[in-house]
């Protein structure tokens, strides 16, 4: 038969040509899809699965330490785990929010996080992941920090689930440590978690959702120096989240395959723990106060006591959230705020310690014309009869006891208000009113630094005020009173200093007249030791006085101590040579209806002071103390400060010996010493 006639021939080869060319096209198109795919979007291809199986871990740094003058550390870090996260997942090809993953609630679970933790975190991850930006840079591909400081066993349950936890990270941070506790808590200050709002500005520095920062203190003063820089490394991890090692790991990862933390700087105080402890010791019987110890001859602070403290351990996240949360609940609902540092933050009355400076001014009141000075207006061998009071236009103003005739010296010695009212009229007189009067006070205490901020920089600092006529005028509309010039004579009215601007002014008439600025860090250094920067003494300013008014000033405040008549003298240490001057300043606090009558009378009490230096005759240190509405200022303020000056000696000849006394000779050995430890020996 010949099927070449056959009449469907031609339909067939036409059939099959179609068919012939479908599946050439089918081809055609297979392989154009192909040269597409691996081709032309090779790279972004390439890059999506590296980004499946290559993940970048976070390396956390090392926060620099921080240590005393003496070398012992007083903020470190201690081991820690923390859990961090990727917020957004790709499950089955699509991008989805860990929160709405099985990942989530397993990690709920086994964290045991609490509802309120868990919806915060839930509010912060979505957030996150609503960022439109679809960048494997932008922060929902980037590690989130869940909780910090877990226990060992969530640790060994996370990493016993690793392989159902797909984006989840169990990764080594290191948490503040503050071996000491509450001493010197408010200099040192402590660490908070970065909000969201201090995030928006500091994001281009590198920190991230989760970091902490330094939120007061040193920490906060110095963090660039301690943060150091975060590192991080690339690791192959295959379908159930585990790391993948080996060659053919390694040449998936492209350079740089990882970047090295940098550890922060050390840094070494001029404070003394030791000297801080043993103040603690010394104020155990007082409910409020605060204590200041500098260096005379530096400006160097050896120590910062406000009390009552807190624990930075507890606010920095070394117990969790909800302890921050309850410890922050109690320490703003103390009336005796806690969380104020008294040493700068605060300012009080001086009450009688602001004495020296207005004998200075009755000796020296300054001048218009800086070549031609003012003679006193009161020689310091006058007498002035005290009577316990005196009248002044319809006021009556008191001194604490009835003196009799008393010079300058004895008016210093025994605290004699009735002198240094004199002292203000007088200058009223002699420089042509109450109103200048005022300034020749002010001018004296702003000289030695009162009245204005001492520009330490670790903690706010208040200036406190030493006012002027222009205040007055200013604040009371016009209404000048003479005797608000007698009432600042005596460091009242609104005259108000912190304990850290009176120990340095204390300092300046202990050297001679010369005003430092104040010095807390003394070098930054490296993790190993090496001085990275040194910080040299700054002299604020020289104060001009004339040699024979200095000597007079500081032989009335030797008396104070060391003589019979001194308000401190019954509380004198026979072991400590010291110098100084009480103050007893009066305090109003107004009641609200309703409040504890107890707590009212505690809070009308004086404040009671104590400001001087020793050794009184080569001055190496300067010591203000404060104790809140602690009564007398020799009966309470001044054992303080004769303790601490005692505790300076002590630890500075121990110190001193030990660096004299030669290291003990090496033990000689015997063959028993060479017996390996642990095996017992023949008998």
């Amino acid at each position: 038969m010949n099927l070449g006639n056959r009449a469907d021939t031609g339909e067939l080869r036409k059939q099959f040509k179609f068919h012939a060319l479908f599946v050439v096209a089918a081809f055609l198109l297979l392989i154009g899809r192909l040269f597409y795919l691996q081709v032309l979007q090779r790279d972004e291809y390439q890059a999506e699965a590296k980004e499946n199986i290559v993940r970048r871990v976070t390396l956390a740094t090392t926060r620099g330490v921080v240590r005393d003058s003496q070398g012992k550390v007083i903020a470190s870090n201690r081991p820690a785990y923390s859990v961090y996260l990727v917020p957004m997942l790709k499950v089955d090809r699509k991008l989805v929010c860990i929160t709405e993953t099985e990942v989530w609630s397993k990690v709920v679970s086994y964290l045991s996080l609490p509802q309120d933790e868990r919806l915060r975190a839930e509010k912060k991850l979505g957030e996150i992941c609503a960022d439109p930006r679809s960048d494997p840079r932008a922060r929902k591909f980037q590690q989130f920090l869940l909780r910090e400081d877990i226990g060992r066993d969530v640790v060994a349950t996370l990493e016993t689930h690793a392989s159902e936890l797909r984006g989840v990270d169990v990764a080594p941070a290191p948490v503040r440590y503050y071996p000491y506790g509450e001493l010197s808590a408010h200099i040192l200050g402590y660490m908070a978690e970065v909000d969201a709002e201090l995030l928006a500005r500091l994001r281009a520095a590198g920190y991230t959702e989760g970091d902490r920062i330094g939120a007061a203190g040193v920490e906060r003063a110095w963090e660039s120096y301690l943060r150091g820089q975060r590192g991080w490394e690339k690791v192959i991890v295959d379908a159930r989240n585990q790391r993948r090692s080996g060659p053919d790991a390694e040449r998936l990862l492209d350079e740089p395959r990882s970047l090295q933390p940098v550890p922060g700087r050390d840094l070494r105080l001029s404070l003394d723990i030791e000297l801080v402890d043993a103040i603690d010791q010394a104020m155990r019987g007082q409910i409020a106060g605060s204590v200041v110890v500098v260096d005379v001859r530096t400006g160097r602070v050896l120590a910062l006591y406000s009390k009552p403290s807190f624990d930075p351990n507890i606010l920095s996240g070394g117990s969790g959230k909800q302890a921050i949360r309850d410890a922050f609940r109690r320490l703003y609902g103390d009336p005796l705020l806690p969380t104020l540092d008294k040493t700068m933050s605060g300012s009080y009355p001086p009450g009688s310690t602001y004495k020296p400076f207005t004998a200075l001014a009755a000796l020296e009141p300054p001048s218009a014309d800086p070549s031609r000075p003012q003679r006193s207006v009161l020689d310091p061998r006058t007498r002035v009869n005290c009577r316990g009071f005196i009248n002044y236009g319809k006021r009556l103003f008191r001194c604490t006891h009835v003196h009799g005739p008393v010079d300058m010296r004895q008016a210093i010695v025994q605290s004699c208000n009735v002198y240094f009212y004199e002292i203000a009229d007088r200058l009223a007189t002699s420089l042509g009113g109450s109103g200048f009067g005022l300034d020749a006070l002010a001018h004296w205490g702003m000289m030695f630094g009162l009245g204005q901020k001492t520009g330490m920089g670790a903690n706010p600092e208040s200036a406190g005020r030493i006012p002027t006529y222009t205040w007055y005028t200013t604040h009371y509309k016009g209404q000048f009173r003479g005797g608000f010039t007698l009432n600042a004579a005596i460091g009242q009215g609104a005259t108000t200093v912190s304990v850290l601007q009176l120990a340095l002014a204390y300092a300046a008439l202990a050297n001679g007249g010369t005003l430092y600025q104040p010095q807390l860090v003394r070098a930054v250094e490296t993790s190993d030791g090496a001085i990275v920067q040194d910080f040299s003494p700054r002299v604020k300013r020289r104060i001009e006085m004339r040699p024979e008014h200095w000597r007079l000033i500081v032989d009335g405040l030797r008396g104070v101590v060391q003589e019979a008549e001194g308000t401190a003298h019954s509380e004198r240490l026979a072991d400590v040579e010291m110098s100084g001057k009480t103050g007893t300043a009066q305090t109003s606090h107004k009641g609200v209806h309703g409040e504890d009558a107890s707590r009212v009378w505690y809070f009308n009490r004086d404040h009671a002071w104590f400001a001087g230096f020793s050794p009184s005759r080569a001055p190496e240190i300067a010591v203000a103390v404060l104790i809140e509405h602690g009564g007398a200022g020799g009966k309470n303020a001044a054992p303080v400060a004769f303790l601490a000056a005692r505790a300076y000696q002590k630890l500075t000849s121990e110190r001193l010996a030990a660096k004299a006394s030669p290291p003990p000779p090496p033990k000689p050995t015997t063959p028993s010493d060479k017996r390996p430890k642990g095996r017992p020996k023949k008998r």
